[in-house]
């Protein structure tokens, strides 16, 4: 007589109830959009408070007695020690969230990156304690890049696992829709703030936008503590019982040599996105401030404006990749980023107010958000069940290290290297466009596919 596993059957019924249309009840669903959403805007709320800082106020309060290029590359380099770890926070994160859910990691990970934030709201000076203040400036860069190096891909997976299949576009785009509300919210602050006289906002008037983070943190830390499991994740967890005796080592040498395919394509769409969001949030506004000698004001209102163009536009954009696939918005949008590149530096070299402010309302308000609203959801279809979130989360973070890392250094150094001028800028942010075309044209059409699967989308 043969004794039927109840694992098996457990796993059977689990993948034909999740796969297509997921057991998430409404009310569920939107407990998890609201922490993805909140978890993905304090992280993002934090990186731009870090860029414009860095771009702003960290050369003089970090790094003096420089020059103002020297200072700039040095606060861009404290900025890029993140990226050193993030890798490391990806590998190790998306382990756990393989073999532990993806809930798990996901309160981990917002409580490490408001930590950080708050730390650094309340960093003494490099006037007040010396070299202790750029080293402890590094280490809490390093905390946070290892807390970021999972948390917007697990943001992902568990909001994008959850969703009906008709919806996933759209789902997937809040988290999205959420990083363009915390670049939103800090540019927002930091010009407000920066209306205060020079002397206060250097003293303390800065530090505001880091310590009210703590409140998103808060709120975020509570949602998450209260949702339930990603659902695919839970099938997972039935077909590994009911599996135990395959050797978890061989798997995963197996499972990487399959998904190869996969990562290099998923690769590639990670630099193209990132690398634009981190040079042009991050090193084009000192470029525009420091060297082409413009209003921070009018920069950072620039940056605000976009990011409330972002807001309105990022779900709409979830909604046409559910309609039309993600593929081809991808390449529109990408498209777009490469093209814009030279007009936007020959605008921003008239010193128009106008036409400055312009530059940062259509990069930030259109192509930025916009692509990591196709990429949210995409990058988690593209890979198997099993591995995805170390998968995904090793893609992100060494394209993060790649772009977001070196892109705004290399950027600086040349500039620091060359002169002020622009071509070598332009050069970089369309080398990095065209790797996330070309990578977007070879990949797979995705938004049909079972999440349930085991196998990646190639």
């Amino acid at each position: 007589m043969v004794t039927e596993n109840p694992n098996l059957k457990y796993a059977e019924a689990s993948t034909k109830g999740t796969a297509l249309h997921p057991e998430v009840s409404p009310a569920e669903l939107r407990r998890t959009s609201i922490s993805s959403f909140l978890g993905s805007a304090l992280e993002y709320m934090d990186f731009t408070l870090y860029t414009l800082a860095a771009a702003l106020v960290f050369g003089p309060l970090f790094f003096p007695n420089t020059d103002p290029a020297m200072a700039l590359m040095a606060s861009f380099a404290a900025f890029g020690s993140g990226f050193l770890v993030r890798p490391l926070g990806g590998i190790y994160f998306g382990y756990l969230g393989d073999k532990y859910g993806r809930k798990t990691v996901l309160v981990i990970t917002v409580g490490m990156m408001g930590i950080a934030t708050l730390g650094m709201g309340l960093l003494p000076t490099f006037a007040q304690i010396g070299i202790v203040a750029p080293i402890l400036l590094v280490l809490l860069r390093l905390i946070q890049g290892f807390g970021a190096g999972a948390e917007l891909s697990g943001a992902s997976l568990l909001l994008v696992e959850s969703a009906p299949i008709g919806k996933r576009g759209f789902y997937g785009a809040v988290v999205a829709l959420g990083t363009a509300t915390g670049v939103l919210l800090a540019s927002g602050l930091w010009l407000l703030l920066s209306q205060m006289p020079k002397e206060e906002f250097l003293a303390w008037g800065w530090r505001i936008p880091f310590l009210l983070s703590v409140g998103t943190t808060l709120v975020a830390l509570y949602l998450r503590r209260s949702i339930s499991e990603s659902p695919v994740f839970e099938a997972v967890k039935a077909r590994r019982e009911a599996a135990r005796a395959e050797s978890r080592q061989q798997s995963v040498w197996r499972d990487a040599a399959d998904a190869k395919k996969s990562f290099l394509v998923s690769l590639g769409i990670k630099l193209g996105e990132n690398g634009s969001v981190y040079l042009v949030k991050g090193f084009l506004i000192g470029w525009t401030v420091s060297v082409v000698k413009m209003d921070a004001n009018l920069v950072t209102t620039g940056v605000t404006l976009g990011s409330i163009l972002g807001v309105a536009t990022v779900l709409l954009t979830g909604k046409l990749t559910d309609r039309f696939g993600r593929r081809k918005v991808w390449l529109w949008l990408s498209g777009f980023q490469f093209a814009f590149t030279i007009p936007a530096m020959l605008m921003i070299e008239t010193r128009n107010p106008v036409l400055v402010a312009l530059v940062f309302v259509i990069f930030v308000g259109g192509p930025l958000p916009n692509m990591y609203g196709v990429e949210s959801t995409w990058l988690v279809e593209m890979f198997g069940s099993k591995r995805r979130f170390s998968f995904m989360t090793t893609v992100k973070e060494i394209g993060a290290v790649l772009s977001g890392g070196l892109g705004p250094i290399m950027a600086a150094a040349i500039v620091a290297a060359t002169g002020p001028g622009w071509v070598p800028v332009a050069g970089i942010l369309m080398s990095y466009a065209a790797i996330g075309w070309v990578a977007g044209f070879f990949a797979p059409e995705t938004r049909d596919r079972d999440l349930n699967s085991e196998a990646d989308a190639f």
